[in-house]
């Protein structure tokens, strides 16, 4: 897709996620929720579209969209994980070239994972997003995503 048409895509689907959240929900579940369903149906390019959540030390899937998810990502494991332990979001254009890669379904090709924070912006999980075709995401996902991502715990940032 070209840069000024994803970014203008995503700029939309921002404001429609936002209004969404603010007019009608008041937890963070309805948020992610929301979230997942929007850009999973409205950008073509996503597989797999979801999040994992950090508990008791685990790192254990929450609400997506996609084929069967992993339901524990082994620890230290994968891009989630690494993503966890960077503090930052991970864009990877080729799954099967990053090591330790965890292929919950092999069809996924790239993919990108933003940390997740809660309210006192502990880290507590990522946004993980996987394509089918190689090299899907750049930094107008990475952007926007971060964005978005935010709305789960502050949905009037």
């Amino acid at each position: 897709m070209e840069q000024t048409k994803k970014y203008r895509k995503y700029e939309r689907l921002y404001q429609q996620i936002r209004e969404l959240i603010q007019k009608s929900s008041n937890n963070p579940g309805s948020n992610i929720s929301t979230i997942i369903a929007v850009l999973h149906h409205k950008i073509d390019y996503f597989f797999w579209t979801g999040f994992y959540f950090l508990i008791d030390g685990k790192l254990q899937v929450g609400p997506y969209q996609g084929s069967l998810a992993c339901i524990n990502l082994a620890k230290n494991t994968g891009v989630c994980w690494a993503a966890i332990n960077q503090k930052e979001t991970l864009i990877v254009p080729d799954v099967s070239a990053f090591p330790g890669h965890i292929a919950c379904d092999s069809r996924s090709a790239s993919e990108i994972v933003v940390p997740l924070h809660d309210e006192q912006n502990q880290l507590c999980g990522v946004m993980d997003v996987d394509s089918r075709e190689l090299n899907s995401f750049d930094e107008t996902d990475a952007f926007w995503l971060e964005k978005i991502s935010k709305l789960v715990y502050h949905p009037n940032s």
